[in-house]
Parts: structure tokens; sequence; C-alpha cells
């Protein structure tokens, strides 16, 4: 049971590091604990998967070193993923902000992944479950399935086990714990791109409506839909934001973004309208009259102080929500923080601490925003790595 490169991990960057190394001859397993391939990536993108963006640049990403990632981007770029989609003849479509989605299924994706990995030769095993790892001159593998127990040596090794959102589909820490085990230090880990939950006084009966706003939270600012829920807030804006935002800190909300309020308020002498009324017509109703005080909306416009338009403008163009938590690991669509990036080469994922050991995916702190980039990510490594073991 001796190969060249052993890989813990059968999701995205995983399959597509082994089919990487295998197609330059290495001798590739594949090890997951998952009986069926693929689960996050059938799931992902409501079923559609978001398998790459037009835009990919270090900009999208996240991390305690934000140059880390160019290497890896800057040899394995958004069109050499979709070549490989276009060469299988698979429909997909653009949506907003350069986002690619499948335009039938998720399970194209995955069939991708498996197909290339079967042609390179590549051994797939699922329903394996790993145990202790160990290194001299090569790496052994402690592993179990429902035949028994065994172990695979191998000269290299690479992780690529995911982060820990999503735990309902065996997401879990073991690389992290790996990464430890054999001396790496790792950036403290959180729910990102998540929904986030707000204090009881802060909760509005707005649950369902949805608005394009400007959302930030000591970062980019998102200009995207923000979906007001039972619990606190969602939708793209605010998972985008999710991904900076730290307890104790607050989360600004533009709902009229793109507009001056102030001045067209302050312009409105000839207006006879009603305040609230005057919103309706960009607003919902109830999200109007829940940002403005009664008295403030029943206001004609023409009649507005400039203390009021000031009040109105800091209601719905300068809005502050103090949420308390985010959504958790189940809401959350990936993991911030991993292992740290100090220790690991950029070109080609390697451990400075213990040659031969290689860390690609989610398992990395490396976090891209929502839009295709963290698949662009398990791609980018994947293939560092599958170039370099």
């Amino acid at each position: 049971m001796a190969y060249d490169v052993c890989i813990i991990g059968g999701g995205a960057a995983g399959l597509f590091c082994a089919a990487t190394a295998a197609l330059r001859g290495r001798s590739v397993v594949v090890l997951d604990h998952a009986a069926i391939p693929g689960r996050k990536i059938l799931i992902s993108g409501g079923g559609r998967c978001n398998f790459t963006n037009r835009t990919v640049g270090p900009e999208n990403f996240l991390s305690q070193n934000p140059h880390f990632c160019r290497s890896a981007l800057a040899r394995f770029r958004p069109e050499d993923f979709l070549a490989e989609v276009e060469a299988r003849g698979i429909a997909y479509e653009e949506r907003r902000h350069g986002q690619l989605f499948c335009v039938q299924s998720a399970k194209h994706i995955v069939a991708l992944l498996l197909d290339r990995c079967q042609q390179a030769g590549v051994e797939l095993r699922w329903g394996v479950t790993v145990g202790a790892v160990a290194h001299q001159d090569r790496f052994a593998i402690a592993t179990s399935d429902g035949s028994g127990t065994g172990e695979i040596v191998a000269e290299r090794l690479v992780v690529a086990t995911g982060g820990l959102p999503v735990p309902a589909i065996g997401a879990s820490d073991f690389g992290l714990r790996l990464a430890r085990r054999f001396g790496h230090g790792v950036v403290e880990t959180a729910p990102a791109l998540a929904p986030l939950l707000l204090p009881p006084d802060e909760r509005l009966d707005l649950s369902g409506i949805a608005v394009e706003a400007e959302v930030s939270a000591d970062g980019p600012v998102f200009r995207e839909n923000i979906l007001f829920t039972h619990g606190g807030v969602s939708g793209p804006s605010v998972l985008q934001a999710s991904s900076y935002w730290r307890a104790g800190r607050p989360l600004a909300v533009d709902l009229l973004p793109g507009r001056d309020l102030a001045a067209e308020l302050a312009a409105g002498r000839t207006v006879n309208a009603q305040l609230g009324n005057h919103l309706a017509g960009a607003l919902p109703r109830r999200l109007v009259a829940s940002r403005l005080p009664e008295a403030l909306a029943a206001r004609p416009v023409a009649k507005l102080s400039p203390a009021e338009i000031a009040a109105a403008t800091a209601a719905l163009q300068r809005w502050e929500l103090h949420p308390v938590a985010t959504d958790g690991w189940l809401k959350a669509e990936v993991m911030r923080g991993g292992v740290d990036t100090a220790e690991l080469s950029s070109k080609t994922m390697e451990s400075r601490r213990v040659p031969g050991l290689h860390f690609i995916g989610e398992v990395v702190d490396v976090t891209g925003w929502l839009g295709g980039y963290n698949f662009h990510w398990a791609w980018a490594s994947g293939f560092a790595a599958g170039s370099a073991v």
C-alpha cells in the first residue's frame, strides 16, 4: 500500500490536486470518510455550484498574510478551470459580478473531477477513517474501513480536509489537529459567509424583507441585498461583511445606496407628500416605519427642518446594527482562519516544517468572498500542490 502521494480529503481541492499530480505520472490515493463524493460541492450554489468567478484576485480573499494567495492564483486562473468545464460540454451561466454557475446541476462538476481522477489513474477510497499519521522518511497513515484496518505509506501527504462549516455532512477539525500535531500554528477559526444574529432589542418585525443595501463591518463595503430574518440579518451583503465582522463591532448599513438623501430632501421644498409616503417608492413601508419615528414619517417633505433631514438620513443611510454572533457553523458557507500560511510555501503549499507535507483548500488560512472565490482557491491551491508533489 505504498504511493507517491496520499491526499486526505476528497472534496474540490483534494480531487483537483489528485488528478493534477497523477497526470504527472505520480501514483496517488485519495482517502475520504464520506461514502458519497463531493457532498459540499453538491449542495453549493443552491445545487448549481458557483464554480469560479470571472474576476479573481488577492483582494477577494482574507488571510493573516494577504499576499500568500497571489502565486497560486496567478498560475491557475478562472479561464483555466472554465476550459475544463467547456471541454466537457457543461452548460454554465454568468450571473452578477462575474459569478459562474452550472445551468443544470452541481453533479456535473463532481463528475468532471471524478472523471479526471479516473482517467489519470487516481485510486479513490471512500468511507475510510484516517487514524494516526506518522512521519520519518515517509508518511505512514493508519486507516480503517468496512473491511478492516491497514496502513498506507506515501512519500508526500496532502491535507485537503476542508473547514468546519456544515457538520451535518461530516465537516471536522481533523486537518487543523493534524497541522498542530506536526507543529504548525493555526489562525483562530470562525464561521464566515454566515448570517448575523442581533440582540432582541434590535430584532425588527421585518422577516422576509429584502432590499439592496451597502453593508460593511471593518472591511470593504458590499452592495447587495440585505435580508431580514427572525433572528437577525442575512443576504449576500451581510454574508460578505460577516467574514470581516468581529464580536463587539457594529455593522454599518446604508438602505439607499448611491443616493444623497440629505440633498434630495433639502431640495424637496415643493414636495407636499409625507416623508414616509415619499420614501415608500424606494423602500418597503414596513422598513421605513421601523426606521423613522411616526411623527417624522408623517411630516411633509417640504416642511422638514435641517435637524429632521439629518435624523432621517442617519436612520436610513447610517444605520448601525450590533450583532451578537454569527449563526454558527451550520449556516456558514466557509471557515475563516486555518493553517497559518507563515509556515507554508505559497508556490507549492508545502510545509516549511515537515518536508513532503502540504495543505490546500479551505483548511488553509485563505478565505474567499461569496461568488465562486472559495471554489477557485480550491482549484488554484490544488493545482499548486499537485504540480509539486
